[in-house]
This record gives structure tokens, C-alpha cells and sequence, in this order.
């Protein structure tokens, strides 16, 4: 594989209008945020997600924006599906996803590594037999008091993080920029030393 070859970019998130706002669909916020900067509009996928494709960097290489139809703690079914229709290995993955362990605002690049109790990259990790991908960590922060991970994740955004999240959101589409234009290390010097 070389630089210029394909990069899948996949939202995670739960499907449906009452998910939409929520914490856990920070990453296809994101994605969908990637479309509109490309102009590109989803279409229904046979690997049961929807997907557009295009460039997110002019000039550099080509993306398919991928979210899929599944519920989160499902999403492996449909990226290994997607890998395997565009031919391409664990390596050119890249998973948007929320982070509890990363206080909201923030973001953190990486590949590789567990799934940290997430059911989304689990499920990946299990469907691809890989986990050697590169995941843009949206931070969304710990639930407060005794609340439960499950029901916080599921909740949406509180009124004081609403005002700030379209900037995280382009925070992320721009640390995927970046990956997908100069490769994760250079993407990882930029992200991690603005903050």
C-alpha cells in the first residue's frame, strides 16, 4: 500500500433521529461534517451502510465515508464488508469515535491498541481480526457522579457542551484531514501539540 492509496473513513454512531445529538455519535458528526466538505452525498451501500466517496484534501487520495446502518456494539459487520469491497487492509481504516477517557473537547489520534471497553471498536476488532487501524478518539469526557457509562453515552450533549461541539467536530474532520493528506505521525506532532 502506498500514501496515495484509498483511506476508509468510518463514523461510529447508532442509527435513528432519537441517537442523532447523542454522545456516542460524535463520530458521525464528523463524517457527515467530511461529506459536506467534500460535497459529497451518502448512498446506500450493500454492506449495509451508507457511503460517499471523493476527496477530503484536493489532490491528495481518495476517501469512502462510511456510516454504517448497524447499531454501535454491530459496527463490525459492515467495515469488514467495506474493506473487503474496496480491497483495502486494517492499515487504511480510519474509526471516528467518542472517547470517554479523554475530557470533552479534546482529541487524540492513534492506531492500533484494545478496544478500552468500547463495543464499537470491539465489534471491529472482532470482524476484522484487526486491530491495527487508526482511530481519531473524540474526548466526550466521564458521566458525572455515579451515572452510568451506557446511559451517559447515550444522552445527548448538555447545553454548555452544544456550544462548543461544532468546533470539536471540526477539530476531528480536520485531524482526519490531515491523516489522510501527511500520515498519522505528522497528523498526531499537529493534534496533540495544539492542545
Amino acid at each position: 500500500m502506498s500514501s496515495s492509496d484509498p483511506w476508509l473513513v468510518v463514523g461510529l454512531g447508532n442509527p435513528g433521529a432519537q441517537y442523532a445529538a447523542t454522545r456516542h455519535n460524535v463520530g458521525q458528526m464528523v463524517v457527515a461534517e467530511l461529506a459536506e466538505r467534500m460535497r459529497g452525498a451518502f448512498k446506500p451501500h450493500k454492506a449495509n451502510a451508507r457511503v460517499a466517496e471523493g476527496r477530503v484534501v484536493p489532490g491528495g487520495p481518495r476517501c469512502v465515508l462510511a456510516l454504517p446502518n448497524t447499531y454501535m456494539n454491530v459496527s463490525g459487520g459492515p467495515v469488514n464488508g467495506l474493506l473487503k469491497y474496496f480491497g483495502l487492509p486494517p492499515e487504511r481504516l480510519i474509526v471516528v469515535h467518542d472517547e470517554l477517557d479523554i475530557p470533552f473537547d479534546a482529541l487524540k489520534l492513534k492506531q492500533g491498541g484494545g478496544h478500552g471497553g468500547h463495543n464499537g471498536l470491539r465489534d471491529i476488532i472482532a470482524a476484522t481480526g484487526s486491530n491495527d487501524f487508526v482511530r481519531v478518539r473524540v474526548g466526550i469526557g466521564r458521566p458525572p457522579g455515579r451515572q452510568q457509562a451506557a446511559d451517559f453515552v447515550l444522552q445527548p450533549f448538555s447545553s454548555t457542551e452544544r456550544q462548543t461541539l461544532p468546533n470539536l467536530v471540526v477539530d476531528a474532520a480536520d485531524a482526519v484531514e490531515l491523516i489522510a493528506a501527511d500520515g498519522l505521525t505528522a497528523a498526531q506532532l499537529k493534534v496533540h501539540t495544539a492542545g
